[in-house]
């Protein structure tokens, strides 16, 4: 569809896409970034996931607190009604929005109503009475915590001005508390990259890994520092001092089979099919976000769930690293709690490059949270010298996306048409506006977009999609550097090769019922994803206890050309253990240390490593110890 310079110049005052000048935009998006890192710091301050609902006034409260508000009971009021029975966290992220922390400007100006003769001061018992009978009235005791302050009170007066300084530093401190708290649950999962530590027994909840973005996202997880600290060992010297150990062998032949007990999907031809793509993503800290899913199944069924990395153009001499990545579907049932998820099962029947899992499923809600090891996904510096051109000015002079942008652009498009019809909903759209540039785009701007570009039943075409990349070249006057954050932000380098990043297919068979499944979210391991990963290995792998530790148990669990060790600490104390993989051949492991040492939180349990071949047609040896250090 052409649009015309007018219509353009309207779009791009609309902000639809991301227009306007590099600064604005860059200024725009870090002000965006501080907002929700503020909401994500808060948020996890008080809940443990932001999978987790706000449940009671008193807890709505309290993240507001934490995020430098001093809400009223009126406040509250107006956003937890006598219809209110929860509150996730994009509600939270609206209230923020809307209540702006208050200015030491505005105090002063309340104070100022107070002190009409303007001497800065106000009379203790002038204060008391306004407290104690206007307004929300507060108690005499609170009244009298306030007076007793020595910061701000003298001679039977209160120096307001001083006071406005001291409310406004423990708001600020409140939000820098929470930030600092972030930030070092950021630091600790890092080093533990994949490897939250998990509770062992009675559903006690944990917290979530960070989810998404190279540029903040909403939906964001909390750790807690003394869970699971991963830090790597001084070499095996420190082995000399163990207490006990564990020894593990596995050894895997060059020619095992990468086929087992799968039924081919071909073979249920009479099956309702459900299907949606997704993507994992690199982070530059080294996490993996990821796409998930709720599935619905109105019936009692028969299903086959299978996962795969998803095959798309593939031009004459790049290559295609994201083929050989690993990629597992755990799938959860839903309880009357979203916060308490059944482990039902894993895809680890192989058919070369894909997992699936055949069984019978009631009805119900079920979550599908994908996951890969890290072993073949990893940052690698990078080889390329140069840039690939993205645009160019034809005969005309007009500018032009050259033919392999294009072609990028077309595969990224398969790659976020997540439901496979050719076109991308508001849904598709914004999960990709979410990843490469941290907005949304809402219902108003859509109808504009709608417009300007080409689109079929309110979605997004192709060329479409073509056209918003080309109007973002021309609004930067053929500079690509968006058009780069984009790409980078996606996975690609700059040869426009795919190397960090990994798209996937799901696929959904049913026997008696139309399967339904809807991507949810775009994050990071949840602490759901941690304990299925951890129960699943505890259930079906080897268990040996550490010599004279009767209380530490390392599970090792081979699936396909994975192997999987979870070590569980039954004990009273923390533990660190001591991970030696020198003897191991023809291996690869998620940590990307040869030695390293674990802390494992008490009455808990965690993921030590994930390993896979280094070669998949050579022989692997997987020969590792587990030590107990102290």
């Amino acid at each position: 569809m052409a649009s015309s310079p007018e219509e353009n110049t309207s779009l791009s005052a609309q902000k639809v896409t991301r227009s306007g000048s590099p600064q604005v935009k860059k200024s725009q998006h870090a002000e965006e970034a501080v907002f929700y890192t503020n909401c994500r710091a808060a948020y996890l301050a008080v809940l443990k996931s932001s999978l987790e609902n706000i449940k009671s006034k008193e807890q709505l409260s309290l993240v507001l607190q934490q995020a430098g508000r001093n809400p009223s009971q009126k406040t509250v009021n107006k956003y937890w009604t006598s219809q209110t029975t929860t509150l996730n966290f994009d509600d939270f992220c609206t209230i923020l929005k809307e209540e702006k922390p208050a200015t030491k400007t505005e105090l002063l100006e309340a104070f100022g109503k107070i002190d009409t003769d303007n001497t800065g001061y106000i009379l203790h018992d002038e204060l008391y009475k306004i407290l104690t009978t206007r307004g929300e009235k507060m108690t005499r005791d609170e009244v009298g915590a306030i007076l007793k302050q020595a910061d701000f009170n003298c001679s039977g007066k209160l120096d307001y001005n001083k006071f406005c300084d001291l409310y406004m530093r423990t708001s600020e401190q409140c939000c820098q508390t929470a930030r600092e708290k972030l930030e070092v649950d950021t630091r600790l999962r890092q080093q533990q990259f994949g490897n939250q530590a998990e509770t062992s027994s009675e559903g006690i909840t944990l917290p979530v890994a960070k989810p998404s973005p190279r540029i903040l996202r909403k939906t964001d997880h909390k750790l807690t520092p003394n869970k699971g600290d991963s830090r790597s060992s001084s070499r095996p010297s420190s082995a000399q001092s163990c207490r006990g150990s564990v020894p593990t062998t596995v050894s895997v032949g060059a020619s095992s089979p990468r086929t087992t007990k799968l039924i081919e999907p071909d073979t249920m031809k009479e099956w309702q099919c459900a299907q949606s793509k997704g993507c994992f993503y690199l982070e530059e800290d080294g996490e993996i976000i990821s796409h998930k899913y709720k599935l619905h199944l109105p019936q009692r069924s028969a299903v086959c769930i299978t996962i795969k990395p998803l095959t798309i153009r593939q031009l004459e001499g790049k290559s295609c690293p994201w083929l050989s990545v690993d990629t597992t579907l755990y799938i959860l049932k839903e309880n009357e709690t979203q916060e308490n998820l059944q482990l039902v099962s894993c895809t680890e029947q192989q058919n070369k490059e894909m997992f699936g899992w055949k069984g019978e499923l009631g009805s119900g809600v079920y979550w599908l949270l994908p996951f890969t090891t890290g072993c073949r996904l990893k940052k690698v510096k990078p080889q390329i010298t140069g840039e690939a051109e993205l645009v160019y000015r034809d005969e005309d002079g007009e500018l032009a996306l050259t033919k392999e942008f294009r072609a990028t652009l077309l595969d990224i498009f398969e790659m976020i048409d997540l439901d496979g019809n050719g076109l991308l909903s508001l849904e598709e759209y914004n999960f990709f506006e979410l990843r490469t540039s941290g907005e949304k785009c809402d219902e108003e701007a859509w109808t504009v977009c709608k417009e300007n570009f080409d689109m079929k039943k309110n979605e997004l075409t192709r060329q479409g999609f073509m056209d918003l990349n080309l109007m973002e070249a021309n609004d930067r006057e053929g500079d690509p550097s968006d058009l780069w954050v984009t790409l980078l932000s996606l996975g690609y380098n700059k040869a426009l090769e795919m190397t960090e990043a990994c798209p996937f297919v799901i696929d959904i068979y049913a026997e008696k019922c139309k399967p339904r499944i809807k991507a949810i979210y775009l994050e990071a391991g949840s602490w759901q994803l941690n304990r299925a990963i951890c129960k699943s290995v505890v259930n079906k792998g080897e268990a040996k206890v550490i010599d004279g530790c009767e209380n530490i148990i390392v599970y090792t669990h081979k699936v396909g050309r994975r192997i999987t060790s979870v070590i569980e600490n039954k004990s009273e104390n923390k533990v660190i253990i001591h991970v030696n993989n020198e003897q191991n051949k023809n291996c690869l492991s998620n940590r990307g240390l040869t030695v390293f040492a674990v802390e494992v939180a008490p009455k808990s349990m965690m993921v030590s490593q994930h390993v896979m071949p280094l070669n998949e047609q050579e022989e692997w040896l997987y020969n590792c110890v587990h030590s107990l250090v102290r």
